[in-house]
């Protein structure tokens, strides 16, 4: 057993080496592309960190507040995610392409180069949003790291380090686009957020962003499956079409299910929507020392009250 064991291993060595000397020669030079081992591991120390050695690390610390490193931070994602919305709409997806069956151009034309550019560039944003997680860490809001956020976050990376080696771009490309108009919306409505408590009143519209990202998955997995009604459509990589119209249908399943669990139970009301909630119940929203809130700004979970804020992927 252990022989044939190391036989897998080495057959499987073999099959990833050989798998790079096939894959696209211009995204080599790019940070992390070289081989698929570096950005394996730094996805593996994220899991590790977040779900073992952050939790350990701020047990017997105070939270951190991180209010303008937070801010300064969503609202950074808001300009990298329009720049690379921009940079998509304008690499095929507003000038060349047909969205329906958009083959991958792995010429050294300017344009399938930028589209090159902006591929890798969206797979490296990924792992900026690593600090999503990094932030719920420090300020100890171990209830907002659920499932579905380690697994979007760890996932989207390492499947997308895949997509930019083989295919930078063509119809396989679309969902990336889409995420990012979602994470211009999303990350502003967080800047606003950790911006502070003057700020909430403008923030009723929270679950509407989880409609977004419904819309998003469902936008996504209709474009693909025009795949599998073309009478032919020579999409190079058609795995990749496969993946996708998974990840949406799978995504969607996900997030109908916090849907469900924050907005028709009611778990994860915005806080101006709770507070009105627990006024009309008879019930004055407290902050933290006790006092009556005002304008309902602060809410009260299992007897405490707290500042945070649900981050969804």
């Amino acid at each position: 057993e252990v022989r044939m064991l190391i036989e897998l291993g080495t057959k499987a060595i073999e099959m990833y080496h050989d798998f790079l000397k096939t894959t696209d020669s211009r995204v080599k030079s790019y940070p992390l592309m070289q081989g698929a081992v570096p950005m394996t591991l730094i996805l593996m120390a994220y899991v590790l960190f977040v779900l073992y050695v952050g939790p350990r690390l701020m047990a017997k610390r105070k939270p951190f507040q991180l209010k303008w490193p937070m801010i300064i931070y969503n609202f950074s994602m808001v300009a990298l995610s329009s720049y690379i919305v921009y940079e998509f709409l304008m690499s095929g997806w507003a000038t060349t392409y047909t969205w329906r069956c958009d083959l991958c151009d792995y010429s050294d034309s300017p344009e399938a180069l930028r589209m090159v550019r902006v591929a890798w560039l969206f797979f490296f944003s990924k792992f900026i949003e690593l600090l999503d997680t990094v932030f719920f860490v420090l300020r100890k809001k171990h209830s907002q790291i659920t499932f579905l956020h380690i697994f979007h976050h760890s996932v989207m990376p390492w499947t997308w380090w895949w997509g930019v080696t083989i295919a930078p771009g063509g119809m396989g490309s679309f969902h990336a686009m889409v995420n990012s108009v979602v994470h211009v919306i999303m990350y502003f409505y967080y800047g606003l957020s950790a911006a502070g408590p003057r700020f909430q009143k403008y923030l009723w519209w929270k679950k509407y962003m989880t409609a977004i990202q419904l819309v998003q998955f469902v936008m996504v997995s209709l474009h693909v499956s025009q795949y599998y009604f073309m009478e032919t459509c020579d999409y190079q990589v058609p795995l990749f079409i496969h993946l996708i119209w998974m990840y949406g249908t799978f995504f969607f399943i996900l997030f109908s299910n916090f849907w469900y669990q924050a907005y028709v139970k009611g778990k994860r009301l915005p806080k101006v929507l709770e507070a009105e909630k627990e006024k009309q119940n008879g019930v004055e929203p407290l902050v933290a020392n006790g006092k009556h809130a005002e304008n309902g700004v602060a809410h009260r979970e299992n007897g405490t009250a707290h500042n945070g804020k649900m981050k969804e992927v």
